[in-house]
């Protein structure tokens, strides 16, 4: 593509008469190039659209720019702007989210009518895990087309090579006819709603990016002190529980044979050392050692340990770096189809698993003058459980606003509700909740130290309770091995690829035709909480700052935080009632200093 093949623009009037023709048009593929990934340390050079006729413009940014400070010439862009902000032409982009935050963060603009290709490349694929989701790969699968992208980290801030120009048309140009092909594949596979959930969501996520939340340092470095001063004590209890006396003597008497404490295979002999009458798990995997736990402290104390390990791990000094210089804030990369339920994942770093305990949370805080606003849907999985089973001893729990575990819990134990114990009630809860993600018998025993036979038992009168979950549960298991696939209410697909042969990936194929439509649906309605959020919440005080699966935070003044809770409380009820109506859809929201309820 030679530069008869593009118009390089850089001038107003050139603009102005470009945006007039690409405004009539029903969609145009849209990309943009920048000098660094990051908004805040770096500046968008140019903006590509392609037509379905002519050859793409190249918007050259930097013509448009004034002052010391080469701020962006509003005015000039002016008709830029305002293509951009309209629901029409849809913008056609691979990966709109990091557009969607340039745009915003450079002139302010949101983006209006978004079609994403990677979304929807997602969204086909339907969680097949040999896809890749890169303009590249994209391309190649479905236009069978060959995209070079060796221009693409080259230097953008300087004089723009014929090269580095052919790559940004080519870019841009491609998105029309991918757009083609992934409509053809979203009608044919049902995708269209999911689409629309998700290319809505996107300008919500960009901004939730661009905010941030507030990390206070000097806290985060007291908690890690506290935790590495724990990690030792836990690993030299360990040892001496665990290691074996050496052989050799030193002058100081026997000398120890420290064992490796991350090694499984080294544990594993060390437990059955210690605990020769414990009939121990296969696997020393913290799910599977948990039940033991209360009766033997050495499980106990590893388990602790390993609780630490982790948090310093994942969440040591290295969670510092992330600290943006410019902004003094984290910028989490939130993806939206993290998961093939839909559900979000997080990196760079993972603030969605930061531990839940207080020490750690409470270093997430709002700064001075600002408050946050923590809300979460109340038991939105079971709810969404309680709604497309149509079961009615769920539905009428929730109904008459009962504590659905503890009315569980006096079904199972047969005890009267209002004699229902505390442990009676946590138990009942473990089982309503591993029911959502598909739990049998064998499992359930594991979980809680119970005998296989008592673990069969309780779940059988447990769904002698509730028959129409019952019904449900085995319905979705057998159409998820029959028809290798399951939905969530939005029509979020999720295929499943196993040898019929293989008795466990049958089980497990079983276990996720059962979960992924309620965990979708829950992931479904958090995003059209956002949506709602960010449209209800645009003249306030307010910005999202974090999500965490069925919980949202938001940052706010503190003048306005109770009634900025308010806002949030409604809008994230009225996302939930769009797709669950036959039970109440609760949201519990608290008004805080620190990211604790």
């Amino acid at each position: 593509m030679d530069s008869s093949n593009y118009h390089l623009i850089n001038t107003p009037a050139e603009l102005a008469a470009a945006c007039a023709e690409l405004s009539v048009q029903t969609a145009v593929g849209f990309d943009t190039e920048t000098t660094a990934l990051d908004p805040y340390r770096g500046r968008m050079r140019l903006m590509q659209f392609a037509a379905p006729e002519g050859v793409p413009y190249l918007v050259d940014l930097d013509c448009f720019r004034t002052g010391d400070d080469r701020a962006p010439d509003l005015d000039a862009l002016a008709p830029l702007l305002e293509l951009l902000a309209a629901a029409r032409p849809v913008k056609v982009a691979h990966n709109a989210k990091f557009d969607a935050k340039w745009t915003k963060h450079q002139f302010g603009t949101e983006l209006g009518g978004i079609f994403d290709t990677m979304l929807a490349s997602q969204l086909v694929s339907a969680g097949e895990s040999e896809d890749r989701h890169s303009l590249a790969a994209v391309a190649a699968r479905y236009l069978d087309e060959t995209v070079d992208k060796s221009e693409q980290l080259s230097d953008w801030g300087g004089t723009l090579s014929p090269s580095q120009l052919e790559y940004a048309a080519r870019d841009a140009a491609l998105m029309l006819p991918l757009r083609e092909r992934l409509i053809e594949l979203l009608k044919r596979d049902g995708l269209f709603n999911v689409a629309q959930l998700e290319f809505e969501c996107v300008v919500a996520v960009a901004c939730l990016e661009l905010n941030g939340i507030f990390l206070d340092a000097a806290r985060w470095r007291e908690q890690l002190a506290i935790v590495e001063k724990r990690r030792a004590i836990l690993a030299e209890e360990l040892q001496v529980m665990l290691a074996e006396e050496s052989t050799q003597q030193s002058f100081f008497g026997p000398t120890r044979n420290d064992i490796n404490l991350d090694s499984h295979v080294q544990l594993t002999k060390a437990l059955k050392r210690v605990l020769p009458n414990v009939e121990l798990p296969n696997s020393t995997r913290n799910w599977k050692l948990q039940p033991l736990a209360a009766e033997h402290e050495e499980i106990r104390v590893l388990l602790e340990y390993r609780t630490v390990q982790k948090a310093l791990t994942s969440y040591g000094e290295n969670i510092l770096n992330e600290i943006n210089p410019v902004t003094g804030r984290i910028h989490a990369n939130f993806h939206q189809i993290g998961a093939p339920t839909g559900r979000f994942a997080c990196t760079n770093p993972n603030v969605q698993q930061v531990p839940h305990a207080v020490e750690y949370r409470r270093c997430f805080r709002a700064p001075e003058g600002r408050k946050l606003v923590i809300a979460d849907y109340s038991q939105i999985e079971l709810r969404i459980l309680a709604h497309v089973t149509e079961d009615k001893g769920f539905i009428d729990a929730f109904k008459s606003g009962a504590d659905l575990h503890r009315v569980t819990a006096a079904q199972v134990f047969n005890t009267p509700l209002e004699e229902v114990t505390k442990e009676q009630r946590d138990f009942a809860k473990r089982l309503n909740f591993g029911v959502v993600y598909g739990i049998g018998a064998q499992r359930f025993s594991m979980m809680t130290g119970i005998p296989l036979t008592e673990a069969e038992s309780i779940l059988a009168r447990y769904f002698q309770t509730y028959r129409g979950l019952d019904t449900w549960l085995r319905d979705a298991a057998r159409k998820a091995v029959r028809e290798r696939m399951a939905r969530t209410m939005s029509g979020r697909l999720a295929r499943f690829n196993f040898d019929a042969e293989d008795r466990q990936a049958a089980s497990l194929a079983q276990r996720n035709g059962k979960n992924m439509p309620i965990q979708g649906a829950s992931a479904d309605i958090l995003k059209r909480a956002l949506r709602l959020l960010h449209d209800r919440l645009k003249e306030t005080t307010a910005r999202l700052v974090n999500i965490v699966h069925d919980e949202i935070v938001v940052e706010a003044d503190a003048a306005d935080a109770t009634e900025i809770a308010r806002l949030v409380e409604e809008a994230m009820c009225a996302a939930g009632e769009e797709y669950v109506t036959r039970v109440p859809v609760k949201v519990e929201t608290e008004v805080a200093d620190e990211w604790v309820k």
